[in-house]
């Protein structure tokens, strides 16, 4: 069972980090850690998608994660092989049958001659058809604890920082924990990893380092995902779209303090 294993980033993983050189406020040399990028191009079946900066630590999970984040991918496509090639920094997504993308991006492509300027019109497609559980719940003393563990566990932030990290968690026990250059990466990781195995996602609460954007909130609903959490604050259409959802939105949580600006009744407060 997943909840029994915690999967979390490797900061001793000499492919993530290097030492660099570099003098201090007193001249002093000193050598520290640096967060590795490296691009990875996607490929679903034959077609190229788009090249992202990433740390590579979970090609795979983070490739079916963007397909099915920007609806490119859909629960009842069929995929075959996720074939990851690290000395050309390419992933390819196989599928049974061509996907409803590949018919809509030729179509862009014609038109418009940029698919990616246009998926966000995919993603808000599905938007509106999403209905997020009211069932789960997440107590004060739940998020104090979830926030605290979060914190304290070994990480590239804390080895190296410039980094983002996203957890997904049930009650106050953190499951998956994904850090990458964006954060939308590591969003993307856990979707794929929730896609792959097919992991229930209505009793989850998703925590980010950061910030609770339109993307973010639409990341998280169409993944099924009631409660969203981040120590960092909101943008205005986040909210709405928060509101619209009856996304549970809580942001700025540090400690015991938080500031809930959407979908309130899923937290106890003791």
């Amino acid at each position: 069972m997943l909840e029994k294993k915690l999967i979390t980033p490797d900061p001793l993983d000499p492919r993530l980090t290097e030492k660099v050189e570099g003098l201090d406020q007193n001249r002093a040399v000193v050598a520290t850690s640096v967060t590795v990028e490296r691009p990875l191009t996607l490929y679903l079946n034959s077609q190229e998608i788009v090249t992202m900066m990433t740390i590579c630590d979970y090609p795979e999970y983070l490739a079916l994660g963007y397909l099915f984040n920007q609806n490119m991918l859909s629960q009842i496509d069929v995929v075959t092989a996720v074939e990851y090639d690290e000395d050309l920094g390419v992933v390819v997504v196989r599928t049974q049958e061509e996907t409803n993308f590949e018919e809509k991006l030729q179509k862009k492509t014609l038109t418009s001659g940029c698919a990616q300027g246009t998926a966000f019109g995919d993603v808000m497609e599905t938007f509106d058809d999403v209905t997020l559980s009211n069932d789960t719940t997440l107590r004060t003393t739940e998020l104090a604890s979830l926030l605290k563990q979060i914190n304290t566990m070994p990480s590239l932030y804390l080895e190296a920082g410039a980094i983002h990290g996203c957890v997904l968690c049930q009650g106050n026990s953190p499951l998956i924990y994904m850090e990458d250059v964006g954060r939308h990466n590591a969003v993307d990781k856990i979707a794929g990893y929730v896609f792959e195995h097919g992991l229930k996602t209505t009793d989850k609460v998703f925590y980010t380092t950061g910030r609770l954007t339109s993307e973010m909130v639409i990341k998280t609903v169409h993944m099924g995902i009631p409660i969203l959490v981040s120590r960092s604050g909101f943008t205005a259409w986040g909210v709405d779209l928060a509101r619209q959802a009856n996304l549970t939105l809580i942001g700025r949580a540090k400690g015991s303090r938080f500031l809930a600006l959407s979908g309130h009744d899923r937290i106890l407060y003791d």
